[in-house]
């Protein structure tokens, strides 16, 4: 019995409206994500790097330890810190939030647009009216 409760429950939460609406917004942010990421990583980032002289960021390392290679053969691998990997990181991060602002700012100026249309105003209540009539009487009678 407590198991077909906690299926309602579950059934319930999982209907309600704003948890659907997560569910697509995870979605389509999934999709918008990546379309952005494929924008900075092939377009943006290679003009970048020719701006600066060709440099591919993830190129970019300090080596800490050398490799060691005995008889032709790696036997110990370099020891490297990959700054250039961890600018191409922040880079990227920069890059998509910029564009997901730029995005949220076109999605709110249409909210804005829609908001900014004037609203009729409301039919005057019977009170309202009422009082309208007593104010013209009075009036009439000075």
């Amino acid at each position: 019995m407590a198991k077909t409760t906690l299926l309602k429950e579950f059934k319930e939460f999982a209907m309600r409206g704003n948890v659907i609406d997560m569910a697509v917004g995870v979605v389509i942010g999934g999709a918008f994500g990546k379309i952005i990421s494929s924008l900075v990583a092939d377009v943006i980032m290679p003009l970048i790097g020719v701006l600066v002289g060709g440099i591919n960021f993830t190129d970019l390392k300090w080596t800490i330890k050398k490799a060691i290679i005995e008889n032709g053969t790696e036997t110990a691998a370099a020891v490297t810190l990959n700054y250039g990997t961890f600018l191409q990181t922040a880079l990227d991060f920069l890059i998509v939030a910029f564009c997901i602002f730029m995005f949220i700012k076109l999605i709110n100026s249409f909210k804005r647009k829609k908001e900014a249309a004037p609203a009729t105003p409301p039919a005057p209540s019977k009170e309202e009216l009422l009082l309208t009539e007593i104010r013209d009487i009075l009036k009439e009678k000075k």
